[in-house]
């Protein structure tokens, strides 16, 4: 089994981040790390450039993440995919046997994110494991 989380380096990933690791060390799983890189379109051939911005980010914000777990003893798998944020998440909790999908939350309203489809909005209604969502410090 896995702990999953969705990792962007915002406020509420931060925190989510020392959660996912606490969790990860507790039941002695591996964290899996996972930035969807969706692009913001159709991905022709003018988009190219921006998806591999998109992913060198992503993968940059990674590094970071698995610095923080190395430090705790926790092993990690890092994935970058070229899905939203939400589908890369439950994808990667299906094929690491995920116990939780960890993700933060950034404070935004629950009619916003009703509306407008936040990641964690859509992970409580799609997945089929836990989803432990993680607000941002005071």
């Amino acid at each position: 089994m896995s702990v999953v989380l969705g990792y962007d380096e915002s406020p509420g990933a931060a925190r989510a981040l020392r959660i996912a690791v606490e969790v990860a060390a507790a039941f002695d799983e591996r964290l899996v790390l996972v930035y969807g890189a969706a692009g913001p379109g159709p991905l022709g051939e003018e988009y190219r450039s921006h998806q591999e911005a998109i992913r060198q980010s992503g993968r940059a914000g990674l590094e970071h993440a698995v610095t923080e777990a190395d430090r705790a003893g926790v092993p990690t798998v890092v994935e970058v995919l070229d899905k939203n944020p939400a589908q890369a998440l439950l994808d990667a909790a299906a094929r690491h046997a995920a116990r939780v999908i960890v993700v933060g939350s950034w404070g935004e309203s629950p009619m916003r994110g009703a509306l407008l489809g936040s990641t964690p909005h859509k992970l409580l209604h799609m997945s089929t494991v836990p989803v432990l969502c993680v607000p941002p410090e005071e």
